[in-house]
């Protein structure tokens, strides 16, 4: 019998169809958790609930088609998780993008536009406030308490060459992690976030993505591979998305009750020292 306890719960996670957001939805569903999973890909979002009936059946999936950065469709995802389970005890903030940029590019090929920086902040930054807010404003009205989970980025505290956008934007999160953390406590509930570091490959680290980020940090695409295995993680690896998710099962649960306001790094260690 897990220690976490958190069957019966209701979780919320954007971005859940692929990648760490999928990760967490099927540690959580071993965990009990009933959950929608929210994701601007809607077929995406329906295969992974038809995943998570084989993974767990005693607990209920739905997916819900979302758009993060825009407040009728955030509010309209509350409302038909509502509607499915009649309570919301988890939020799981992990939508987010990255596209790889230089401040200043000479050749012009690979700046960072304003068109580009709007769209990491609306989804990174305007998306986590959205989905915060109008879950927030559920969970004080039942007066039951709840736990938000921000995924944040080792990248928000060391910054990232040809990724500043990404990485202002996950440098907000710990900011708001703080302070929300602050504002909610009186109710019961916890802000809590975590930050990984180099992970596993996902689907979202396309070939466009790393030939813009290789092309950003001046090499090829090969040593690009190459260098996530010669950064300095002490333990000697790159973490899996799996390790990831455990993190945000404990946080969401009540083994975690006096952890807020803080981002847990999970990173191996790695850091610029």
């Amino acid at each position: 019998m897990s220690r976490l306890n958190l069957t019966g719960k209701v979780a919320i996670i954007t971005g859940g169809a692929s990648g760490i957001g999928k990760s967490i939805a099927t540690a959580l569903a071993k965990e009990g958790v009933s959950l929608t999973i929210a994701d601007i890909d809607a077929e995406a979002a329906r295969g992974t609930v038809q995943q998570l009936e084989q993974v767990n059946p005693a607990a209920t999936y739905i997916p819900i088609e979302t758009n993060v950065t825009d407040a009728a469709s955030v509010a309209a995802m509350v409302e038909g998780t509502l509607e499915q389970f009649g309570k919301i005890n988890i939020l799981v903030n992990n939508a987010g993008i990255n596209v790889p940029r230089l401040l200043v590019d000479p050749a012009g090929k690979e700046e960072l536009d304003e068109a580009t920086f709007d769209k990491i902040t609306a989804v990174n930054q305007k998306g986590i406030f959205l989905c915060s807010q109008a879950v927030a404003r559920e969970m004080i009205s039942r007066g039951e308490g709840g736990v938000i989970v921000n995924m944040a980025s080792e990248a928000g505290l060391e910054g990232s060459e040809g990724q500043s956008a990404y990485a202002g934007t996950k440098g907000a999160i710990y900011a708001y992690t703080r302070s929300w953390a602050k504002e909610l406590g009186k109710y019961d509930i916890r802000v809590v976030g975590c930050a990984p570091a180099i992970l596993e490959a996902t689907p979202l680290r396309s070939v466009d993505y790393e030939q813009a980020l290789a092309y950003t940090r001046g090499i090829t695409v090969e040593g690009l591979h190459e260098s996530y295995e010669e950064v300095a993680v002490p333990l000697g690896r790159v973490g899996r998305l799996d390790e990831v998710a455990d993190l945000v099962c404990f946080l969401a649960s009540d083994m975690a009750s006096y952890i807020t306001g803080t981002v847990v790094n999970i990173s191996g260690g790695k850091s610029r020292g």
